[in-house]
């Protein structure tokens, strides 16, 4: 039985230990964030394409880059190759067959600090209705303030490589190449909770 002295204690102990703070959530800045690939085209070139529009956040905790995550929806029938040929082309059917597999969708499972400012990020990445682990190679460029907006930005660089096939994408190949890299640049927006603008 806990006597009113040990109440005081427990109560004092609590007081004393610091609330353990949850990591930062932020938004995509779309203007500055870019999802890209590239694939060997017949072994001449290495086309490159983007998807325009994607949506979701993630969370950043500097001091435990552990307890980051990240949650991104991709629109696939949003991919630019540049060239209105090759975007019919990769939404249709036998490769992205956006019509069917609207979204495809990256979600966190572990992320690893591995050096400075490097780490790495693997998730659960869903496409034509496969899921499979990837694991993205990611450099913290920085974080601070924007000069002109003043919210809090942070930034990263990503890579990847992983086969189409894997998911059931093997049209082509070995023309269009089996392998894809993926680079990713992210600005992220910090929300500010209490409805001011961030600092």
């Amino acid at each position: 039985m806990i006597t009113r002295a040990g109440f005081g204690f427990v109560a004092l102990l609590m007081a004393a230990t610091p609330a353990i703070a949850a990591p930062d959530k932020y938004s995509f800045d779309p203007a500055h964030t870019q999802i890209l690939f590239s694939v060997s085209h017949l072994g001449f070139s290495h086309s490159h394409g983007r998807f325009n529009t994607f949506g979701g956040s993630f969370t950043f905790d500097e001091k435990n880059p552990a307890a980051s995550a990240i949650d991104v929806t991709v629109d696939t029938a949003s991919v630019d190759m540049g060239s209105k040929e090759w975007d019919d082309a990769v939404r249709a059917e036998a490769l992205l067959n956006a019509a069917k597999f609207p979204k495809m969708t990256f979600k966190s499972t572990a992320v690893a600090k591995t050096g400075e400012k490097t780490g790495t990020v693997t998730g659960d990445l869903t496409l034509l209705g496969v899921t499979k682990p990837v694991t993205l190679n990611v450099t913290y460029n920085k974080s601070g303030n924007h000069p002109y907006t003043k919210n809090h930005l942070a930034g990263f660089s990503a890579s990847a490589t992983l086969k189409r096939s894997d998911f059931g994408m093997s049209k082509y190949i070995p023309d269009v190449g089996d392998d894809v890299s993926i680079t990713i640049e992210v600005e992220g927006i910090r929300q500010d909770f209490e409805g001011m603008n961030a600092k």
